[in-house]
């Protein structure tokens, strides 16, 4: 059985998610970053953390892959076109999406305030937002970021949808991107790492 490690509303989310679409039976251990049960394992102290097979693996892009590819699912086999515009998506996700929501996180409330910079919040915003103009202009016909396929590239950004509604970013009410976040929003897995999410709150 695989084990998680890390407090669920954090990226863990995505690695909770990414077990339950495979349906896979795991073990949550909450713990908060900077824990012992978690720098006993990385020394940056960060979380997720997927321990499998006696072997801790971190970074959840990296376990998410890891996971998507043992499978066999929710992605494009590796060296095909598909997957480099699957991997490109992802990156839109990481890079953009979350790099301004995580920027602005840390300069609400996880750096130390006397070098918060609470200006580049707005900047992060608008950074947030030119990024969802940038994937509504690749969207294509749907209902996925790769078409009728859902993949570990909709995990990281739906899981950046999340974030964006809890730290109040601005998102689109309606349009593609609106239509995909409810179908996110709607699925069985999503719902029940949701669930997770607020046994932990």
């Amino acid at each position: 059985m695989y084990k998680i490690i890390g407090y669920p509303r954090t990226r863990a989310m995505r690695v909770i998610w990414m077990l339950e679409e495979l349906g896979e039976p795991y073990e949550l251990n909450p713990a908060l970053p900077h824990s012992d049960a978690v720098t006993s394992l990385t020394p940056d102290g960060k979380v997720p953390i997927l321990v499998t097979n006696g072997t801790a693996l971190t970074d959840s892009v990296a376990i998410c892959t890891y996971l998507a590819d043992k499978s066999g699912r929710f992605t494009f086999p590796a060296g095909t076109l598909d997957r480099a515009r699957q991997d490109s998506f992802t990156q839109l996700g990481v890079d953009v999406l979350e790099g301004a929501l995580w920027t602005a996180a840390k300069n609400t409330f996880i750096h130390p305030e006397e070098v918060r910079v609470p200006a580049v919040k707005e900047v992060c915003r608008l950074e947030f937002g030119r990024g969802l103009k940038t994937l509504e202009a690749r969207f294509g016909d749907g209902p996925f970021v790769m078409g009728e396929t859902f993949t570990i590239a909709d995990i990281i950004i739906g899981h950046c949808f999340s974030w964006a509604m809890a730290a109040k970013f601005e998102l689109p009410e309606d349009g593609p991107l609106a239509g995909y976040f409810k179908r996110l929003s709607e699925r069985p897995a999503f719902q029940a790492m949701m669930a997770k999410v607020m046994e932990a709150a």
